[in-house]
């Protein structure tokens, strides 16, 4: 039987609105309620703080370095080590050691928070700005190194990870000791500077009067944590 003349083209319409029978119907008030409490909501998770990059260079000044390794690692700061050849040939001849192991023994031991990454190894995962740190420092910074860092070359991991720290807008802290300083190495220290980066020159003062070296040492160390806002107090602050 043919459809009666009335009924072709006819279009039923929901009972419950507006909405044509060839359309879902929507979902009710009350099945909207339903529908939000059985949805999962996301599960907080707790963020492991961002490590801290640390590189060791060619400079003078291999104290500094073990003595920065050694607070980090007896404080629990999750520290990325990166250690040029230079650096490894500058901590042998002016600390005696020559070898990972020795360094680990050096600062204590427990590098449970530290992490070593090959200078070699341009790839690793502190050549990437997607991966979140808390900065880099570079103690003690060569003037090579220095210069690469403020004209962008990247040729080593250290150098990749400094041109990241400075692209991301983070904290980089570059401590070089060299004296006395060229128009180059000025102009140079000019342009990191001028890129964003700290040069904190290994020059302890003697206003809290010191009585050996490891106390000029710890001068350092101490304004080098308290730019990356670290609770690590090793010198008497001043009083005025």
């Amino acid at each position: 039987m043919g459809r009666g003349k009335g009924e072709e083209g006819r279009v039923q319409q929901d009972p419950n609105g507006p909405y044509p029978s060839p359309f879902p119907r929507p979902p009710s008030p009350r099945v909207l309620r339903g529908i939000r409490s059985v949805r999962r909501r996301p599960t907080a998770v707790a963020a492991s703080p961002p490590p801290l990059v640390f590189a060791i260079t060619g400079a003078s000044g291999a104290p500094y370095a073990v003595r920065l390794l050694e607070m980090l690692a007896n404080h629990h700061v999750p520290t990325w080590l990166l250690v040029s050849a230079h650096g490894w040939r500058l901590l042998s001849e002016e600390c005696g050691i020559k070898e990972e192991a020795a360094l680990k023994k050096a600062t204590g031991g427990d590098w449970s928070c530290v992490r070593s990454f090959n200078d070699s190894d341009r790839g690793a995962e502190p050549a990437s700005g997607s991966v979140q740190t808390l900065g880099m420092v570079v103690c003690p910074c060569s003037m090579g190194t220095l210069a690469a860092i403020a004209h962008g070359t990247s040729r080593s991991l250290i150098e990749r990870a400094a041109d990241v720290t400075l692209k991301e807008r983070r904290k980089l802290v570059l401590v070089p000791r060299e004296t006395p300083l060229s128009l180059v190495h000025l102009r140079n220290m000019t342009a990191a500077a001028e890129a964003g980066a700290i040069v904190l020159p290994a020059a302890p003062g003697f206003y809290q009067r010191p009585q050996n070296v490891s106390e000029l040492v710890d001068f350092i160390v101490q304004r080098i944590v308290d730019h990356f806002g670290l609770a690590i107090n090793l010198t008497k602050r001043w009083e005025g």
